[in-house]
């Protein structure tokens, strides 16, 4: 009788542990530890990519995953060594923003090998990456170009403001260079690029000395700026030095640029982006990889419109 209870017990006991193991486990799925998303810019000064990284802040937020930020003041070589850091953390994530991948080669391959998915928002695509999303930059380019183009005339003095380092703004900058040889009656005066951080005001500086060095009316026929801060800069210096009828076109839509066009000043015209549109990308296609399934595509547009004062309104 008493060895049937011990066995009884043993029975029960065991019953109890292998219970208890479950719970255990099952618990340990639901509390797993959070996602951390790593976010890297060199350009967090910039409205549209101070813009990009709340949005998706907000977007991991919302699906219990943590952000680190990081920001390195226009220096793309210290980007290289802080993504190093974050590779050696073990972040689960890595957002580069505004930033072309192509600098970032080793420590992207870094990150591969250590299974560390790495996201572009605004950015190039290059293999090694998950995937990048950002507007059709050629698309942008072809329609402000065409815009500035008709609004001329097709024939005048044009000035360039660029900064080629960024990805989108470079494609932009090639895509004029390759519409303006067939407009034998457009003449480039001077491509500059913009330095940044500090565009608008380093833009607008430029500008200052290039009316200064062309004076005469006509000598500049409109500014065509791969972004919107390099064109509101622009603007700014024409309209303070009372110089008429030069056309300033931007990329990008922020409040500032879209107020000025409302206004009548210089800046005549911008493409608008979807910057949170962007990060809606991004987090979505990290989402899915998180879950372990693939990428919907490698690069994915988030849809870009026109504004001119007349429609700037709306």
């Amino acid at each position: 009788m008493r060895r049937g209870w011990i066995v009884l017990m043993a029975i029960m006991l065991i019953t109890s542990l292998t219970a208890c193991g479950k719970g255990d486990s099952g618990e340990s799925g639901e509390s797993e530890a959070k996602k951390t998303v790593s976010i890297l810019t060199p350009y967090l000064s910039s409205v549209t990519t101070n813009e990009m990284v709340e949005s998706l802040k907000k977007q991991a937020a919302e699906r219990g995953w943590k952000t680190n930020v990081i920001d390195t003041k226009g220096d793309v070589g210290q980007l290289a060594s802080r993504m190093e850091d974050v590779i050696s953390t073990k972040t689960d994530a890595i957002v580069i923003v505004s930033t072309d991948p192509n600098q970032l080669k080793t420590q992207i391959k870094k990150a591969a090998d250590k299974k560390i998915p790495v996201f572009g928002c605004d950015s190039g695509y290059i293999e090694g990456m998950s995937m990048n999303a950002t507007s059709d930059n050629v698309a942008m380019s072809k329609m402000i170009t065409e815009h500035m183009t008709q609004a001329i005339g097709s024939k005048g003095n044009v000035v360039v403001l660029t900064h080629r380092p960024h990805p989108g703004v470079l494609k932009r900058t090639q895509q004029l260079d390759e519409m303006l040889k067939s407009q034998p009656a457009i003449t480039k005066v001077t491509e500059q690029q913009v330095q940044v951080p500090g565009p608008i005001e380093n833009a607008r500086k430029q500008m200052e000395s290039l009316l200064l060095a062309n004076k005469e009316e006509g000598s500049i026929t409109a500014v065509w700026a791969g972004w919107d801060e390099a064109a509101i800069g622009a603007a700014q210096a024409i309209e303070a030095a009372g110089r008429k009828n030069i056309l300033v076109t931007g990329i990008d839509g922020n409040s500032q640029a879209v107020d000025m066009i409302k206004k009548g000043s210089p800046l005549g015209a911008t493409v608008k982006q979807n910057f949170a549109g962007m990060a809606d990308i991004v987090a979505k296609q990290m989402d899915l990889v998180f879950q372990g399934k693939p990428v919907e595509s490698t690069e994915l547009y988030a849809p870009a419109s026109l504004i001119t004062k007349d429609n700037a309104g709306k």
